[in-house]
Parts: C-alpha cells; structure tokens; sequence
C-alpha cells in the first residue's frame, strides 16, 4: 500500500486503525513538458501594462476555495497592479464569477476554463495560490514550481511537504486571506526577492522529478 505524501499516509493509518506499513511514493513532475519558458507575446497580451499575474487551477470545487483566490487577489491588486487567470471548471465556477462582479474586478480576472498546455500559463505566470481546505499531496503547486513559479498555499494535508514556507512561497491556515496577500505582496513587491523564491521553487521541484520517483 502506498500513499502520495507522509500527511496522506499519517491520516490513512489513523482512520483506518492499520497495523500493516504503508510506504510514501511521491507525486512527480515531468521536466520535459513543466518547465520555464519565454512566452513573451503571450505576456504582454495578459499584462499589456508588466502587471504581475496570478494564477490558479483547479476543478472548482468548494473544497479548492476558489472564492479565496479571488479575495485575494483583490487585496493584491489594491496595492500592486496584477492580473488574475483562473483555470478549469467545475460547481463553483458561476459563483466565482458573481464574486469577480460583486468586487468589481472582471477586468483583471480571465476564466480561461479547461486548458490541456496548462504550462504555457504557468510560463508567464509570478505567483500560483492554491489555498485548499485539503490536498493530499498538491500536484498542481508542484508543476507550477518547475516552472519556477513561487506558491501561496495552506498549510494543510501534503502541501507543506512541497511547498516550503519561507523559501518555496508561504504557508498561511485554511482562509486566512489576509495572511495569503501579504505574502503574495513579500514575494512580487520586490523583482530580487521574485527570483530568489522562482529559482527556490525550481530547486525544490527537482527533487520530485520523474526519473527519481
């Protein structure tokens, strides 16, 4: 039996009162397609202005906290010109969407929906927020970081294993929203600081690499 992070197989043990060991395969990343790349025009057609960009993607279930992201990003961008791309689809999306329109911010947020080269957004993008209420391990925030990009997390299930606080991005408890944007204002209100945590979340993100697993 095997699960994808020591905080999956912690919780397992527990619930199921097992005797028998359970080992820890992580989830891996494929360098071959997550990497950084230049994707200039693209950049510029979302940040027309160098605005910094946020992203997030997900299945837009109520346990992703998509209604987070947005609450985020809207305190973000009161203070640093950016840009939000929500990717995927999923129950909460039209919800999501009322907020975006309930703070006023349909202009600096893109629905980009379903998307199969999710790493060509992850190529122009300064920061990847995933502020779940679980996640067993956070694969997404693992290829964000192979392509270099800094995370915003929770601190829950898997996430700390992969995310580190303070060097990879942050780590911030279930809703804190606040916490979450001064964060994300740490890492990108300083383009040093921004390379600094973009090659951390690349030197991390190797140690998960197909071959290795």
């Amino acid at each position: 039996v095997t699960a994808v992070s020591n905080s999956l197989r912690a919780q397992t043990m527990q619930s199921f009162n097992l005797e028998k060991e359970i080992e820890v395969i992580y989830n891996f990343v494929d360098f071959t397609r997550f990497k950084k790349t230049s994707k200039e025009h693209f950049k510029k057609a979302i940040a027309p202005n160098g605005e910094k960009i946020l992203t997030h993607i997900s299945n837009f279930r109520e346990v992703k906290r998509v209604d987070d992201v947005i609450r985020v990003f809207d305190q973000v961008h009161q203070i640093l010109p950016s840009k939000l791309l929500l990717i995927g689809d999923g129950p909460d999306r039209r919800k999501s969407e009322s907020l975006c329109r309930e703070l006023g911010l349909m202009d600096q947020i893109r629905f980009l929906g379903k998307q199969d080269a999710v790493e060509e957004i992850l190529a122009i993008s300064d920061v990847f927020l995933i502020p779940s209420a679980n996640e067993s391990f956070g694969l997404a925030a693992l290829e964000a970081m192979a392509c270099e990009v800094p995370v915003i997390s929770s601190d829950v299930g898997g996430l700390p294993e992969v995310n580190i606080h303070g060097k990879t991005g942050y780590l911030s408890p279930i809703g804190a929203i606040e916490d979450m944007a001064k964060n994300t204002l740490k890492i990108i209100g300083n383009d040093q600081t921004l390379a600094q945590f973009r090659q951390n979340a690349l030197e991390q993100a190797k140690k998960f690499a197909l071959d290795l697993i």
